[in-house]
């Protein structure tokens, strides 16, 4: 079922990396609120796609995550530490690896494995640790046979896998990306999707994945929708994609298999709800000729 964002349960508190309660804020010197009483949390081990429209507050619930800004009402606690204590700072950017959609602004060195090292260098990581972290966040990422180019010379689905290696490389417990496609071309789009359900499927870790494009948040276990500073709804794919009117007024699309299988609903063909994946509609349909 459909449920708001802010009746979580809270028995499930323990397992909680993340919790944002009442979360609240407004960029100075504006007064514009960009987050508006946001309550949501992300379990251990998930896949959570947060949606939105540009301009819904998304990309400033991302930057909470990292602590890059702090709340002006309200509070988030990553590993269950207040990221409005200084003190906390450190410790909450090694737990939470964040990846924005430029990887052009991310990369810092002039050679793969250089970038991918930055991290864990300016923390004091011992050399031979350095090494094995690199080598370990560039396998992850399929990128190791790369590691002694220059940065430039990748394409950008490349460039972009090499940003997530360099969060990677710190550890994280968390790995939050805003709009990490957002820049590139549709194979570029497939080659970072795949390497995150991998890193998903076969490292354990848990994804923030915070999106406009509806197809890529089909494989989440949980999907939020943001709308003007809210946290608006919750539940699974199939259950969030299914509301199609609701996301209409919200100005989002459910993805083109779920809304062409709307339509023929509306015009008395009997296609379940549900439906998801162009495989999905094709077998729904075949299925139903089958019958006729």
């Amino acid at each position: 079922m459909l449920v708001a964002v802010d009746s979580a349960d809270t028995h499930l508190a323990k397992t909680h990396l993340v919790e944002a309660k009442d979360l609240q804020y407004a960029y100075a010197g504006t007064g514009e609120s960009a987050l508006r009483g946001v309550t949501l949390s992300v379990r251990e081990g998930t896949f959570v796609a947060i949606l939105g429209r540009n301009g819904s507050g998304k990309s400033t619930f991302a930057k909470q995550l990292n602590v890059l800004i702090t709340p002006t009402g309200g509070s988030v606690r990553v590993m269950c530490m207040d990221t409005r204590e200084p003190e906390n700072t450190i410790a909450i950017r090694q737990a939470v690896g964040l990846v924005f959609q430029n990887p052009d602004n991310q990369i810092v060195a002039t050679v793969v494995e250089e970038d991918v090292a930055f991290g864990p260098e300016n923390l004091g990581v011992p050399p031979p640790e350095i090494r094995d972290r690199v080598d370990r966040a560039l396998d992850a990422v399929a990128m190791r046979e790369h590691a002694k180019k220059a940065p430039h010379t990748l394409s950008g689905g490349q460039k972009q896998r090499v940003a997530i290696a360099g969060a990677l490389a710190m550890r994280p417990k968390l790995l939050a990306l805003d709009e990490a496609t957002a820049m590139l071309d549709p194979d570029g789009r497939r080659e970072v999707m795949n390497t995150v359900r991998d890193l998903i499927r076969n490292h354990g870790m848990t994804v923030v994945w915070i999106t406009h494009t509806m197809e890529e948040a089909i494989a989440a276990d949980e999907v939020i929708v943001i709308s003007n500073g809210e946290a608006v709804l919750r539940g699974t794919p199939r259950e969030v994609f299914s509301e199609t009117r609701r996301l209409e007024e919200l100005g989002l699309a459910a993805p083109q298999a779920t809304q062409v299988s709307s339509l023929l609903r509306d015009r008395g063909v009997p296609v379940p709800p549900g439906v998801l994946t162009v495989e999905e509609l094709a077998d729904a349909v075949c299925a139903i000729a089958a019958c006729a």
